[in-house]
């Protein structure tokens, strides 16, 4: 089973621990459990929730108590940003994080977002558990962090408050917010839009306020956060897919020993279902926002929106790793 903390009581305990004076004790007992921390960003139902909530239950399972996940989700301990320092300090064991804020530390990572590269969840899974996956495990190992599965952010869609969204032009006079992401950035900019780039934990009081018109997001996500309150025209551009890295820091892993490998067969596991929930959920969710009255959804011009963002990837390639770039794209066309 898992627990749940909050934010204060988080950075209680790391700065306490941080503080203390060292003390030698005798031999630990051998019952007693190691305790670890996952943060993650998602609301409750999210299929990155449930997920995380199953990645604490395995662990339990597999190590027989040994090992504890406190699951902290709902950005209580920060922004995905704030997780990932927090990770790479040692102050945060695990987190389920944002493709866009992971790829600050990793700056290939944000090409597997490339407009329209992958149509499905399958397909991107296929090229992360080839070669780019390898490629990609050596570079975040070299900034301390392990990735242990690629969860499923979704294919991504836009929302937005004023109008209904079926060519790139209707885009342009509109703020949308943006992940911190710089891929998604280009994408629309490229469209004409204006973006701005918002916590997502803040984004349903800027839309609420007007602070920007619109977002982009997977459905799951729209639902469960219930953007579309606020945004109540859902365009289906389906412009990008986006990983959720599910990460540990090089600091959690040593202090697993023996239980490591069983760790991670629990991190593949929960994986497993939040990328089955999640494929469940889109579907679930586009069915319910056909069928709400306050909700207009549309199919948009794919092949102009494809144009109008072909740019990009040219763009990416020129890039210091902009032979990384073409990989992904080459394995993703085969």
């Amino acid at each position: 089973m898992s627990l749940f903390i909050n934010r204060r009581a988080f950075l209680t305990v790391a700065t306490g621990a941080l503080a203390a004076p060292a003390v030698v004790f005798g031999i630990r007992p051998a019952q007693a459990a190691t305790t670890l921390t996952l943060g993650h960003g998602a609301a409750p139902g999210n299929p990155r929730t449930l997920a995380a909530t199953k990645f604490a239950e395995l662990v339990a399972e597999k190590t027989a108590g040994r090992i504890k996940i406190n699951v902290a989700g709902a950005e209580t301990l920060g922004s995905d940003s704030a997780m990932l320092t927090s990770l790479r300090t040692g102050a945060l064991d695990f987190t389920a994080n944002s493709q866009g804020a992971t790829s600050a530390l990793v700056p290939e990572l944000a090409a597997l977002g490339l407009p329209f590269l992958f149509p499905d969840t399958q397909k991107a899974m296929a090229v992360l558990n080839g070669p780019v996956g390898a490629d990609l495990n050596k570079r975040f190992e070299a900034v301390g962090v392990v990735p242990l599965d690629w969860w499923d952010n979704g294919i991504r869609h836009l929302t937005n408050s004023k109008r209904k969204i079926s060519a790139p032009g209707e885009l342009k006079g509109l703020k949308i917010r943006t992940p911190a992401d710089p891929m998604t950035i280009d994408i629309f900019q490229a469209l004409g839009a204006a973006t701005e780039q918002i916590a997502f934990g803040e984004l349903y009081i800027a839309l609420q306020q007007g602070v920007v018109d619109g977002q982009e997001n997977p459905l799951a996500n729209i639902e469960s956060s219930k953007l579309f309150e606020v945004n109540k025209y859902v365009s289906l551009t389906a412009h990008k897919w986006e990983s959720t890295p599910f990460l540990m820091s090089k600091i959690a892993q040593a202090r697993l020993g023996a239980d490591l490998e069983a760790v991670k067969a629990a991190a593949k596991e929960a994986g497993d279902l939040q990328r089955k929930l999640s494929a469940e959920k889109e579907a679930q969710v586009l069915a319910n926002f056909k069928s709400n009255a306050a909700v207009e959804v549309t199919e948009v011009e794919r092949e102009a929106f494809v144009k109008a963002t072909a740019g990009v990837a040219e763009n990416w390639k020129k890039k210091p790793f902009g032979d990384f770039v073409s990989k992904i794209e080459a394995e993703a066309r085969a």
